[in-house]
């Protein structure tokens, strides 16, 4: 009983808290919603997201641990996707290491936490959702991130969509804190999901073949890529005019990203498939080629929105 009063109180204690005013209105071609540009020819668009950097900035951090002393450095996500690769490598980050502990190594925020039945309760959330609400306190233009655009565009349209993302959380963890974007009327409905795949889930990286565990995140968003067009195939048939585009922020991922859909193009060489590049403030959409890719759009940050409705798969106007 004094739990349940507790929690009351609390919810109307949050009911009475002042909105914080939001910083930006949808564009208007975000609110237009368009036919799939091949529908009338059997084809869909797919959309695959990462979801750190791309679609929202969150505050989560990453932790890494000096080799000698143990001690831990606090990075952002933006940060450790920069210096991954030189982490215990070289510069200044040669004497610090990752650790994979679920519990207390660097990605502990990155994952599902054991919450008891109380604590429930008591109104605690996952961390994925916690750091999500609390972006939404700040103006908009804080936190939607570069390819936000893209994916409400995709939401609005019903267009069929993967989410791909390096953190470990359950795939309903993911799906609950977009929930929470529909809540506060951030977007009009939920996704049309083909799939959710946060690869550094246990059973998630099971099922995408790395039952050992020794594959990297970026292996591992390739197998997920592969893995949602063969979902696509199933759920919505071949067709010779499906489009495919993947947006992620990390210049690592991008590389095996191109990779993969290099395979793919080859695989079905009718389909169309594209990689959109969203990092350091760089905005670049390519079409991959079974022997190259190129460039069909670039766009520096300051013109960004205008590029949006070319960067995320429109129909040409």
């Amino acid at each position: 009983m004094a739990i349940r009063i507790l929690k009351e109180a609390l919810q109307v204690w949050k009911l009475r808290q002042p909105r914080v005013p939001r910083g930006q209105l949808e564009l208007p071609i975000q609110r237009e919603r368009f036919r799939d540009r091949n529908a009338d020819k059997g084809g869909r668009s797919f959309y695959f997201f990462d979801f750190d950097d791309n679609i929202a900035f969150l505050s989560t951090p990453a932790f890494i641990f000096h080799k000698d002393t143990g001690a831990e450095l606090k990075l952002s996500s933006g940060e450790f996707a920069q210096v991954s690769k030189w982490i215990g490598v070289g510069g200044p980050y040669k004497d610090y290491r990752v650790d994979f502990c679920e519990r207390a190594g660097t990605f502990r925020c990155f994952r599902d936490q054991d919450i008891s039945v109380v604590e429930k309760l008591m109104g605690r959330r996952q961390t994925f959702i916690e750091d999500l609400a609390a972006a939404l306190g700040f103006p908009d233009v804080q936190w939607k991130g570069p390819s936000w655009s893209c994916f409400y565009h995709a939401t609005l349209n019903h267009r069929p969509m993967s989410v791909i993302t390096a953190r470990g959380h359950h795939p309903e963890t993911i799906k609950d804190g977009i929930r929470l974007l529909v809540k506060e009327k951030h977007l009009p409905h939920e996704p049309n999901y083909l799939s959710v795949y946060p690869v550094s889930n246990r059973d998630i990286r099971d099922r995408l073949g790395d039952s050992d565990f020794r594959q990297s995140v970026a292996a591992l968003k390739k197998a997920a890529i592969r893995s949602s067009v063969d979902q696509a195939l199933r759920l919505y048939g071949y067709s010779p005019y499906h489009r495919f585009g993947m947006s992620d922020d990390d210049p690592h991922n991008i590389e095996l990203i191109v990779d993969e859909m290099t395979h793919l193009k080859r695989r079905y060489p009718e389909m169309s498939f594209f990689v959109i590049e969203t990092q350091s403030g760089r905005f670049v959409k390519w079409e991959v080629y079974p022997d190259r890719t190129e460039a069909t759009l670039c766009a520096e940050a300051e013109k960004a929105f205008s590029a949006f409705e070319q960067l995320s798969l429109l129909p040409k106007t």
